[in-house]
């Protein structure tokens, strides 16, 4: 082991560094997971609306998939420049204007006049949003070591069950609600509500917000001292082995590689979550509002606990790794057996099966994330994790399609078929995880017990 591991390791297990963990934990955490709840529901919250843009503005199974992928590509383009930006500007301002441009954009969903206006709608959250998740990993690693990484990660992801399980029950109420107001739509209520909470956090976020542990007055000198000097030891160990600056990281072979694991991934996050309501809507055969919001609640509820008690113990190589690609392994058999269950009409079994396939993917991605900051520094984790999260992301792009394309060719009006196409990937990507345990970091030593 290499006297900058022995180094690390000394100051990772020192009273001061873990005070001073602490306490950022509790004074940042708490406000990018409400970032990142409202974040969440602005981009899926279009789940409930399908039916009512069908009646109400003619918008087409067709278009309404292209409109829920667009997103991403808009995402996609935007994603690399905004982390540079963020690089620039600092944190604190460009999460802040992030959340309040696209919480104006999501309020203007009320607005929908037709398929065109919904499809450019779609785009445009996609580009106001862009840089957001990204730009919190940047942050996380410019704050916590390794070590700690993976739970940090997965308290932020649990803004993403949170968010269901909150907001699925709050979506269906506020469409509820909105259809009793005359002259307007609930879901004209739902959009301009939930928009104006994503303005909402982005200006609260501009106070909360810490750049570096450099400026944060909540830790004493030996804490702030402590939390400096084991990140820049890191930041040195990443400089060694890992590229420096932008086109490095974006020809890096390793990058690529995880930007394909995470495609993956997002297939079957956005497959699942997109269309979670409707399929929960067609296993128990009720109109999509309140009663189905709460049941397509449940989920996310038990993926609260899977996220985080998996990404508190995941603090070593080995265990990133084989639950990784388990954790891949059982979110593709989830998704087939929710899709049987669906297509032999057994609704608990259903329900059953795609709670497990959420706890497994949710599980999934903070582990994910450890991989490429533990090698990307600067301007090269920038430009790096921006790559890996916008391409990875037109799985968001891709999923709505391949589920609509499958259900239309199989003329499947269970939409079974479509539900079995998303599975396939993460068995891929399982591989690739496994596979992963021939890749060599510094970094990797720090994590060793």
């Amino acid at each position: 082991m290499s006297a900058t591991a022995n180094s690390t390791k000394e100051l990772l297990d020192s009273p001061v560094l873990k005070s001073a963990i602490s306490k950022a934990s509790r004074r940042l955490m708490p406000m990018l997971v409400i970032l990142y709840v409202v974040a969440f529901l602005d981009r899926t919250n279009v789940g409930f609306s399908e039916a009512a843009l069908g009646v109400d503005k003619g918008i087409s199974a067709g278009a309404f998939a292209l409109g829920a992928g667009i997103f991403f590509i808009g995402y996609a383009l935007f994603e690399i420049p905004s982390n540079l930006l963020l690089t620039k500007f600092g944190a604190k301002v460009w999460l802040a204007r992030i959340a309040i441009t696209w919480g104006i954009v999501s309020a203007c969903f009320a607005f929908v006049q037709g398929e065109t206006s919904f499809i450019i709608l779609r785009f445009l959250l996609g580009v106001t949003e862009a840089g957001l998740f990204p730009g919190v990993i940047m942050f996380l690693a410019a704050w916590f070591p390794n070590k700690v990484r993976v739970k940090m990660f997965a308290i932020f992801y649990l803004a993403q069950p949170f968010s269901q399980m909150m907001g699925a029950p709050l979506s269906g109420w506020l469409i509820n609600i909105g259809d009793q107001v005359p002259g307007v739509h609930g879901w004209q209520v739902m959009f301009a509500v939930e928009g104006i909470l994503a303005v909402v956090a982005g200006v609260a976020s501009f106070f909360f917000l810490i750049n570096s542990p450099q400026d944060a007055k909540f830790l004493n000198k030996e804490e702030k001292g402590a939390l400096l000097e084991v990140m820049a030891l890191e930041d040195t160990v990443k400089e060694e082995s890992g590229p420096r600056g932008v086109l490095a990281a974006m020809k890096n072979g390793k990058v690529w590689y995880f930007t394909i694991i995470y495609f993956c991934l997002q297939i079957a996050v956005y497959g699942v979550t997109f269309y979670l309501p409707q399929q929960v809507s067609q296993l128990t055969g009720q109109k999509v509002g309140l009663a189905v919001g709460l049941m397509a609640a449940i989920p996310w509820f038990f993926g609260i606990f899977a996220c985080y008690f998996i990404g508190k113990a995941a603090n070593t190589l080995v265990r990133r790794r084989v639950w990784g690609t388990w954790l891949f392994v059982s979110t593709g058999l989830c998704i087939f057996v929710s899709a049987w269950a669906g297509t032999n009409h057994l609704p608990a079994l259903g329900i059953i099966f795609i709670t497990l396939a959420v706890c497994s993917f949710l599980s999934i991605g903070p582990i994910a994330w450890s991989y490429p900051t533990a090698f990307l520094t600067g301007t090269a984790a920038a430009a790096g994790i921006g790559l890996i999260n916008s391409l990875g992301n037109l799985g968001g792009f891709v999923a709505p399609i391949m589920r609509t394309t499958v259900n239309e060719m199989a003329a499947d009006s269970t939409g079974s078929a479509g539900i079995f196409a998303l599975g396939v990937l993460p068995f891929l990507a399982a591989l690739m995880m496994f596979l992963t345990k021939k890749f060599h970091n510094k970094a990797d030593e720090l994590l060793e017990k």
